[in-house]
């Protein structure tokens, strides 16, 4: 086993535990209480061969998806299995990370989590003017 999937299943438990602790009312505020100022996901063990619409499809059953990145090799195009996802409102994230996270999606394990600071990828000319105003101004609430 590489330690990349030690990690990942390790991270994957860690989650469930600190659902598990929420659920049976031992911590005083929700652990996700940290990401409120965020909707962006992470979403690592995909199978190699989903596209962004496959993404899309699936993740959308909590929300609106209005971005997602998906990590590719810049030599070959293909994608590299994880990548992060933007919903419309924050509170899909909650729905995603607890829902999705260890579930087997083509006989893969993913591994789904909050993401408090994303960072754009640099600006690139393949990019249209929607996505790089999303990737600058970001998709979390707005503070009033």
């Amino acid at each position: 086993m590489t330690i990349w999937l030690i990690y990942a299943f390790s991270n994957v438990k860690n989650i469930k535990k600190l659902n598990d602790q929420e659920l049976q009312g031992r911590n005083k505020s929700s652990w996700h209480d940290q990401y409120k100022d965020s909707a962006w996901i992470f979403i690592g063990g995909l199978p190699y061969d989903l596209t962004e619409g496959d993404v899309i499809a699936i993740f959308s059953q909590y929300g609106e998806v209005v971005n997602i990145n998906l990590i590719r090799d810049k030599d070959t195009g293909k994608q590299k299995g994880y990548g992060f996802l933007c919903y419309e409102d924050q509170r899909s994230t909650i729905l995603a990370v607890d829902n999705f996270n260890g579930i087997k999606i083509l006989g893969r394990v993913i591994r789904v989590d909050h993401v408090s600071n994303y960072k754009a990828p640099k600006d690139s000319k393949k990019i249209d003017d929607e996505t790089r105003n999303l990737w600058k101004e970001g998709c979390a609430p707005k503070k009033d």
